[in-house]
C-alpha cells in the first residue's frame, strides 16, 4: 500500500487528470453505444420453466407474456354501441402493433371478459416474447394506445407483467436525498466545506466510472435492467464511506505529526487505506456469492454491484491521496487541534466505552436480547411475489387490478397458465377431462376453453384461481395441481402437463431461492471469515464477526417480516400485509453482510492497531472505539439516510429495500459496534488475539496495519 501511495503522491497530477479522462471518457463511450438490458429469467429444472420450454418449442403464440387492458363504462354497458365503437377498432391497432402475437377481445366468443354487471371487462394482449425479454418500445406504443381512447364515459387501464415491467420506480430520487444527507453528516462531521467535497467528488468520480464500464459491460454479459442503479446505490454508499474513512485518519494523523501532509497521508492510506481494500475485497465476495445461487437474471446484477464497488475503491485509494496533497493542509487543520499526541479523547465515545467495559456481561446479554427479539419474526417469514395490488395508488396497474378484482374475482390478476403435451391419438376429449377436472377443483373460479396449435399436439389452458396471485392460498393451489390434482389426468390420459404462467414462476422462483439460500449464506460467511482469520491472526475476531453480522440481517429480516407481513405499524409508511419477495432476503443479505464487514474491518484494525502499540486489551477496545466510533456512526448516518429515502417512496420493493437494509446498518453501527462488540472483546480480554503457532506458520500473511513492534504499558483501567 506505501508503494502505491507513494507512487500516486509523486505523480498526482497525472492520477487527477487520468480519472477525469477515465470518467468522462468512459461514460461518454458508455452514452454513445447505449447499454444493453438483457432481462434474462429462467428457473432450470422447475415446472414453470418446463411449461414455458414446451410453448416455445410448439406452441410459440402462447409461450409469450399476456397482459390485460381493462375497461368500465361509467355510463351504459360495455355492450354498448357507443363503447364498441371505442373499444374495438383499438384492440385492432394494438393488434398490427409490433411484438403483439394478437389480441383476444372481450366481445369474441366464448372469452367470459365482461363481468356480470356488464360495466367491467377486460382484452388480453398476447406478445410474442415474456415479459423481461420484450422491449420496453413496444410495451410503450401499446400503452400509449390503449391511454389515447381514455374518455369521461370509459376508464381504460393496463395490468400484467409486461405493463407492470415498463412502469418501474427509478432509483433517481432517492440517490439525491442520499447525496444530500451525505453534505448534511460530512459537514457536521468534519466542520469543513472542503474535507466533507472530497468523498463527495471521490465518490462521484468513481461511479462515473464504474457506470460507464457497467454500460459497455453490458455488452458483453446480460444485466437486467436496475443493475446500473442497484451499483449506484452501493456504490454511493460504499464509496462516501471509504473516503471518509481515510480523510478521518488523514486529519488524526496530521494532527499528530505536526502538520507533515506527505506523513499523514502516507500513515492513513498504510492504515486505514488497506482496511478499506479488505473491506472493499469483503463486499464483492458478497455480491458474488449470488452465482452460488444458479439464478442467471442475478449474475448481472453482481457483476455490476461489483464493478461498482471497485471503482469506488479504486478511486478511494488513487485519487482522495491524489486531492489530499493538493489540499491537505487545509483539510487536516479542521476545527480544533489537540494539544498532545495520543492524548486519549475526552468526550462522549470514551465515556460511552468506559461505562461498556465497567458492565460488559449486561451489556453483551442486553444488546444480544434485543437483536434476537427482533429477529424472532424473521422465523415467519413467506416467501413469494407481491402483485399488483401492492402497486402506488396512481399507476395504471393497481387500477387495473382493482378493476379486475371488483369484477371477477382477485385470481384474474394472475391465471395460471397450463401447457399440455398431448399423445399421438389425444386430442379433444383429453383436454375436456383436464378442464372438467380443474373446475371442480377447490381454489378455481374459472378455466378457459384450451387453445390448441396447428399440429393439435400441444395446448393452453388459462386457469384462473379465486385467490390473488400473491395469497398463500394461490401458493397451496399451485402446488396442489401438481401434486394431487394434475398426476392421475396426466398417467390417465398419456399426457404431460406443466403448470406455467407469472404466478406459477414466482412461487418456483421462492422455492428455488429459499432452498439455496443456505448454501449461498454459509459460502459468503466462510470466505469472509477465513479472510479476517488470516488477516488478524485471531479465532475469535471471524466467529464474532460472522454471528455479529448474521444478528443484524436477522434483525433487520424481522423487522421487514413484522412490517410488510404481518403489518405492524405498516400504515406508516403505506403498505398492506403480503409476501416478502423472493430475492429480497439474498440482496439483503449479499449487501448488508458487505457493508457490515466495512466498520468490522475498520473498527477491529484500529483495535489490533492499538493492541500492536499497547500489548493492552482493555486499552485497545477503549482507544479504538474512541477513534472510530465517530467515523462509524458518521458513516452509517449517510447510509440510514440513502436507504431511508427509499421507503419513502410509492414503490413496494424499494420499501422493502431501504427499511432492511436502513434497519441493519442503523443496529450494526449502533448496537453491534458500539455496544455487542466492544463488550465481547473485553471479556474475552487478551484471549481476543490468542493464535495457535503452528497455524499461524501454515496459513499466509496478510496484513491490515504495518507492522510495529508491541510496546505494552500499564492496564490504564489499574
Amino acid at each position: 500500500m506505501l508503494k502505491l501511495t507513494r507512487w500516486t503522491i509523486a505523480h498526482r497530477r497525472m492520477v487527477v487528470f487520468a480519472w477525469i479522462v477515465l470518467a468522462v471518457g468512459v461514460l461518454a463511450a458508455s452514452q454513445a453505444v447505449g447499454k444493453r438490458n438483457a432481462n434474462n429469467f429462467s428457473l432450470p429444472n422447475t415446472d414453470s420453466q418446463r411449461a414455458i420450454d414446451l410453448l416455445q418449442s410448439r406452441f410459440p403464440a402462447q409461450a409469450g407474456d399476456a397482459d390485460q387492458i381493462v375497461f368500465r363504462t361509467r355510463q351504459g354497458k360495455l355492450n354498448d354501441a357507443s363503447a364498441r365503437a371505442a373499444i374495438a377498432p383499438l384492440l385492432g391497432r394494438i393488434a398490427r402493433l409490433p411484438h403483439v402475437a394478437g389480441v383476444v377481445s372481450p366481445y369474441d366468443a366464448g372469452a367470459k371478459a365482461i363481468s356480470k354487471a356488464g360495466t367491467i371487462g377486460f382484452a388480453t394482449v398476447e406478445f410474442d416474447q415474456r415479459a423481461n425479454e420484450l422491449p420496453k418500445a413496444a410495451i410503450d406504443r401499446v400503452i400509449n394506445a390503449a391511454e389515447g381512447v381514455r374518455s369521461p364515459a370509459l376508464q381504460v387501464e393496463l395490468g400484467g407483467q409486461a405493463i407492470k415491467q415498463a412502469q418501474q420506480t427509478s432509483l433517481g430520487f432517492a440517490t439525491g436525498v442520499g447525496l444530500a444527507a451525505a453534505v448534511v453528516v460530512l459537514l457536521l462531521s468534519f466542520g469543513s466545506l472542503l474535507a466533507m467535497g472530497l468523498p463527495i467528488v471521490t465518490a462521484l468520480f468513481g461511479l462515473g466510472a464504474g457506470l460507464g464500464v457497467i454500460g459497455l459491460g453490458s455488452h458483453l454479459v446480460d444485466m437486467v435492467d436496475f443493475s446500473s442503479e442497484l451499483a449506484l446505490m452501493i456504490g454511493l454508499g460504499v464509496g462516501i464511506d471509504y473516503a471518509l474513512f481515510i480523510v478521518t485518519r488523514y486529519r488524526d494523523a496530521y494532527r499528530e505529526n505536526g502538520g507533515d501532509v506527505k506523513a499523514a497521508l502516507e500513515l492513513a492510506m498504510n492504515t486505514a487505506g488497506r482496511a478499506i481494500l479488505f473491506a472493499g475485497a469483503t463486499v464483492v465476495i458478497a455480491l458474488l456469492g449470488m452465482f452460488a445461487l444458479g439464478v442467471s437474471f442475478l449474475y448481472g446484477v453482481a457483476i455490476a454491484a461489483s464493478l461498482g464497488v471497485l471503482l469506488v475503491l479504486a478511486a478511494s485509494l488513487t485519487l482522495l491521496p491524489a486531492l489530499l496533497m493538493f489540499t491537505g493542509k487545509r483539510v487536516g487543520r479542521g476545527r480544533r487541534k489537540r494539544s498532545r499526541a495520543r492524548e486519549p479523547r475526552a468526550g462522549f465515545w470514551t465515556r460511552w466505552v468506559g461505562l461498556i467495559q465497567r458492565f460488559p456481561a449486561w451489556a453483551a446479554l442486553g444488546s444480544t436480547a434485543l437483536l434476537l427479539l427482533l429477529a424472532a419474526p424473521a422465523l415467519g417469514l413467506r416467501l413469494g411475489a407481491s402483485d399488483s395490488g401492492n402497486d402506488p395508488p396512481k399507476q395504471t396497474t393497481r387500477h387495473a387490478y382493482d378493476l379486475l378484482a371488483a369484477g371477477f374475482g382477485s385470481g384474474f390478476n394472475g391465471p395460471l397458465q397450463l401447457a399440455v403435451r398431448l399423445p399421438a391419438a389425444g386430442g379433444n376429449a383429453d383436454l375436456t377431462r383436464f378442464t372438467t377436472a380443474l373446475r371442480q377443483t377447490p381454489g378455481i373460479a374459472s378455466v378457459a376453453a384450451p387453445r390448441l396449435n396447428s399440429t393439435r399436439d400441444t395446448a393452453a389452458i388459462a386457469v384462473y384461481p379465486t385467490t390473488s396471485p400473491e395469497s398463500a392460498q394461490t401458493t397451496g393451489l399451485v402446488k396442489r395441481l401438481r401434486g394431487e390434482v394434475l398426476p392421475p389426468l396426466a398417467r390417465a390420459t398419456g399426457a404431460t402437463v406443466y403448470v406455467g404462467g407469472a404466478t406459477a414462476t414466482q412461487v418456483d422462483f421462492a422455492h428455488v431461492l429459499s432452498g439455496k439460500l443456505p448454501l449461498f449464506i454459509g459460502m459468503v460467511v466462510l470466505l469472509s471469515a477465513l479472510l479476517l482469520l488470516v488477516v488478524f491472526r485471531s479465532l475469535l475476531i471471524p466467529l464474532q464477526a460472522a454471528i455479529m453480522n448474521l444478528l443484524s440481517i436477522a434483525a433487520a429480516l424481522g423487522v421487514v417480516q413484522a412490517i410488510f407481513e404481518r403489518g405492524w405499524l405498516a400504515g406508516l409508511i403505506g403498505v398492506q400485509p403480503g409476501p416478502i419477495d423472493a430475492f429480497i432476503p439474498v440482496m439483503v443479505f449479499a449487501i448488508v453482510f458487505g457493508l457490515s464487514m466495512d466498520y468490522e474491518v475498520f473498527l477491529v484494525s484500529r483495535i489490533h492497531e492499538e493492541w500492536q502499540h499497547r500489548g493492552n486489551a482493555s486499552a485497545a477496545v477503549r482507544e479504538g472505539l474512541a477513534r472510530t466510533g465517530r467515523v462509524i456512526t458518521a458513516a452509517a448516518a449517510v447510509m440510514v439516510a440513502v436507504f431511508a429515502s427509499f421507503a419513502a417512496g410509492d414503490d413496494r420493493v424499494l420499501k422493502l429495500f431501504g427499511v432492511a437494509m436502513a434497519t441493519a446498518v442503523f443496529l450494526d453501527a449502533i448496537v453491534i459496534r458500539s455496544i455487542l462488540m466492544p463488550a465481547v472483546l473485553e471479556l474475552f480480554g487478551s484471549r481476543t488475539w490468542a493464535f495457535p503457532r503452528w497455524f499461524d506458520r501454515r496459513l499466509p500473511r496478510l496484513a491490515i496495519e504495518p507492522v510495529t513492534p508491541p510496546t505494552p504499558v500499564m492496564d490504564e483501567a489499574a
